[in-house]
Order: C-alpha cells, then structure tokens, then sequence
C-alpha cells in the first residue's frame, strides 16, 4: 500500500509537471514525431525531465517507467510509472482534456494514481484503500441500469485497428452515446460520475497504471478486454465502467458481439 509520504510525493511530481507545461499551453513549441508515429512536444520532455529530477534525487533506489526518456530499476518493488502529458494531440490543439499521470506500483500492481489537469486545475487521486478524490473531496462513479443508458468514451475510432476496431462498435452500437477525444480525462470524468464507460486498445503501462487507483477508488472498475485486472503485464485492451453490474454485458459486447445482433 502507498504511502502518505508517496502520496505527498506524487503531488509534488504533478506540481513539477503542471509548472513545465503551463507556459507552452497555447503557445508556439516544437513538435516532433516518435518512431510510432505519435507526436512529442517539448512540453512533454520537460515535465517528464522535472518529475525524473526529483524522483532521482529523493528515491534512488525506486524504478522509473517513462514515456519519453525510457526505464532505469524497472526490477525494483517501487516503480513509478509517469506520462508527462497523456494526450499530446489534445495539448497541440489547445484543448484542455490532457493530463499528467503518475502511478506508483508496489511488486508489479498499481497502488496509487494521480491524474492532473494542469489548466484548469483538477486532480484526481486514487489509493488502495482510501476513496479517490477531486482537489480534495471524495467522489464515486454513478450507477447504469443498460448498456441503452449507458455514455461510452474513447480516445478515437481510428485507433481500433481491424477486428479490434469491430467489437468496439458493436459496444458503440450498444450505448447511448459515444464521446470521442480525451484520452486520460475520460477515465476522470468516469471516475466523477459523468461517463459511464471508457474502451480503449492499445495503450503502454505508462497510459494505463495511474488511471487503475482512481477509477476502482470511486467504486468503478477496470480490467482487460477478458476481464482480466490490469498490472504490469498487461496487454493494453482497456475498458473501465462505473457501474461493475454492467461487465458481463460490456465483456460480451466486445468479445462476440451477440448482444442485440
């Protein structure tokens, strides 16, 4: 279990973050493109450069996983996992749904997760034991009677490749509505009681381990596209829900696609 001292810590990493990106939210900055495509600012190697800093300086003998300059001590019992600006797209376009993600994971499992919004201030906080909560106050998920009921979120269609991309719109199909764009911040906003699942496929440990503690701490769920949970070895098939009594129908949806076909 984390820490309070971990706790304190991990706020002090989104502090260091939120003070690098502010001043290139909106403004002109270099953007480059990753052998996968994705695109990098220098916003984001800043942020992820002050939290590695600090954690190098306090705890030595902790891992670190980072998107942008790589893994020292992945081996260690403490590990933590940092996405400097999870949803770099968003961050170009000027749009404040992006966020910083810093987990802490104890011998291969999240324990702690922080997600920031730097612009507008929000931060959401997940621990093993304790109820997650925005900028201090507790907060749940809400109930969902139907899949007909249900808000579904994701990140974009166009990154659901080949059958992958069908189940998910067969669950799409299933639900309500569908929100597009995001990334991070939908699982947020699941967390707060406004979205009532978020699929994705795909994503790296660094996308996935500090949103696990919010959304279970808010009485959510989280696993693989088996129902599987989600640690280190994880594949990257995501899908978190508000309301677990609605897995099995989620599950189908995106395993078969029976339900209502």
């Amino acid at each position: 279990m984390a820490s309070r001292d971990d706790l304190q810590l991990a706020q002090r990493l989104a502090d260091a973050a939120g003070d690098a990106i502010r001043p290139f939210f909106r403004a002109r900055f270099d953007i480059e493109t990753k052998g996968d495509l994705s695109p990098v600012t220098q916003a984001d190697r800043a942020a992820e450069a002050a939290m590695r800093s600090i954690l190098e300086k306090e705890r030595p003998q902790d891992g670190i996983i980072g998107e942008e300059y790589g893994n020292v001590r992945e081996d260690a019992a403490h590990v933590w996992v940092l996405d400097p600006i999870d949803g770099t797209r968003s961050f170009i376009a000027g749009r404040p749904i992006f966020g910083t993600l810093v987990a802490l994971m104890q011998e291969g499992w999240p324990v702690l997760g922080l997600i920031d919004q730097p612009i507008s201030r929000e931060r959401w906080i997940g621990r093993t034991g304790d109820a997650t909560t925005l900028n201090g106050q507790p907060i749940r998920t809400r109930p969902c009677r139907a899949l007909d009921q249900a808000i579904l979120a994701s990140t974009g269609p166009q990154y659901f490749p080949g059958c992958t991309g069908e189940h998910f719109s067969i669950l799409a199909g299933q639900c309500r509505d569908a929100v597009w764009g995001g990334d991070c911040y939908n699982y947020a906003l699941l967390a707060t009681g406004h979205v009532d699942i978020v699929a994705e496929a795909g994503l790296k440990l660094y996308d996935i381990a500090a949103l696990v503690p919010v959304v279970e701490g808010a009485d959510g769920h989280m696993c693989d596209w088996q129902g599987n949970p989600l640690d280190r070895d994880s594949k990257g098939d995501v899908v978190a829900m508000g309301d677990i009594a609605r897995m099995d129908d989620i599950l189908e949806a995106l395993a078969h696609g029976h339900e209502g076909h």
